[in-house]
């Protein structure tokens, strides 16, 4: 017995200190493929952050992110989860029929928080009509798929309670029904959190109505599928082996238009609304309008006049090349990477409509809506 014991913590000392050895002799990797995110590095140290807590907070983020071989440790782990029959990792559910779904906590405070924003927000603007569209996620809408006694909060309630305290000079854009009425279609990626480019096509003539635009129907566009071989977030996240992929479909106009988008940033401008690189990467989704960036300027040859600027997180990416065949601009705005006076920036761009565009989600959640209130 006590050979045992002597041979078992023998064997743990060497483990240790083999993964001691390869983290001081391995290089830090600055980007995870396999999360899709930039991983945190080694912190600068000072006694000021030390005494807060601050350095000690981010080694630990720093020692979870470049852990020796951790995309092998996760991968097992989520492995011994799908074995063991567990119907969960790492907050994603594994659903029925493919679908991976992420947990809907109950809101808090920022929900509310955020629709204070919003109102103060469409406060300030003077003949401008602001219209909010807050979009469920794949987990409200098929709630049949879901494991049994899987919990997440009901999101159509979340919704209405933001419908129902925002000013009655703002638009509501219902969004929740109409995926709803279609839900037998495929409208939402099953290894990911975003809507699919047809789930984004029903959202885009919700929009289109709201604002009182004629939206073009299917048949306008000729509907090519792009790639078969895309995992999203969900499934970085779950690490589940025996996840399919999804496909990513693209909406061609059969009619006559052209496109240029810039960037607010150092990224170079394109003349298309894809980035159809990003199809050999890891985060294929950034196929449209090239991922998230703090400001992004979409021009067409639609010569209107028109001018729409959308505040927004991801879910607008598959949305606004619909968007853009109506408008001669589009002025794509992100919270999370620029905090920019947007009503002196409409002023200065003349433009006359705002589309508030969120994921419930993210909606609940994201601290960042408070810099519209500049």
């Amino acid at each position: 017995m006590k050979t045992t014991n002597r041979l078992l913590i023998i064997g743990f000392l060497l483990f240790i200190g083999s993964i001691s050895l390869l983290h001081v002799t391995t290089e830090d990797r600055a980007f995870s493929a396999s999360e899709n995110r930039v991983l945190a590095q080694f912190p600068d140290f000072s006694w000021d952050t030390f005494l807060s807590g601050k350095f000690t907070k981010e080694f630990e983020t720093y020692l979870s992110d470049q852990f020796v071989m951790k995309d092998f440790w996760t991968d097992l782990k989520a492995a011994t989860e799908k074995v063991a029959l567990k119907k969960e990792n790492n907050g994603i559910y594994f659903g029925k029929d493919g679908f991976l779904f992420e947990r809907f906590p109950a809101p808090g405070q920022q929900l509310i928080a955020n629709t204070e924003h919003l109102n103060d927000f469409a406060d300030k603007l003077q003949n401008t009509t602001v219209y909010v569209m807050v979009a469920p996620t794949s987990i409200a809408l098929y709630p049949e798929k879901l494991p049994t006694y899987a919990y997440t909060a009901d999101q159509l309630t979340a919704i209405t309670a933001i419908r129902d305290q925002l000013n009655t000079s703002i638009q509501w854009v219902d969004v929740y029904r109409p995926l709803e009425e279609a839900k037998d279609q495929s409208i939402y990626y099953k290894t990911d959190h975003h809507w699919t480019t047809n789930g984004a096509f029903i959202a885009y003539q919700a929009a289109a109505q709201a604002m009182g635009i004629e939206p073009y129907t299917k048949d306008a566009f000729t509907i090519q599928t792009v790639s078969k071989d895309f995992f999203g977030t969900y499934d970085a996240k779950a690490n589940d082996f025996t996840t399919k992929p999804d496909e990513i479909d693209v909406f061609l106009p059969k009619f006559d238009v052209t496109y240029s988008v810039e960037f607010g940033d150092d990224t170079p401008a394109m003349d298309s609304l894809y980035e159809w690189d990003s199809l050999n990467t890891r985060d294929q989704y950034a196929l449209f309008l090239n991922g998230n960036h703090g400001k992004t300027i979409v021009h067409s040859s639609i010569n209107n006049g028109r001018k729409l600027l959308v505040v927004k997180d991801s879910y607008a990416h598959a949305l606004v090349p619909f968007l853009a065949n109506h408008f001669e601009e589009i002025h794509l705005i992100d919270l999370r990477y620029t905090h920019e006076d947007l009503a002196g920036y409409m002023e200065q761009e003349g433009i006359q409509d705002v589309l508030v565009l969120y994921n419930i989600a993210t909606f609940a959640n994201d601290p960042n809506l408070i810099w519209l209130r500049q």
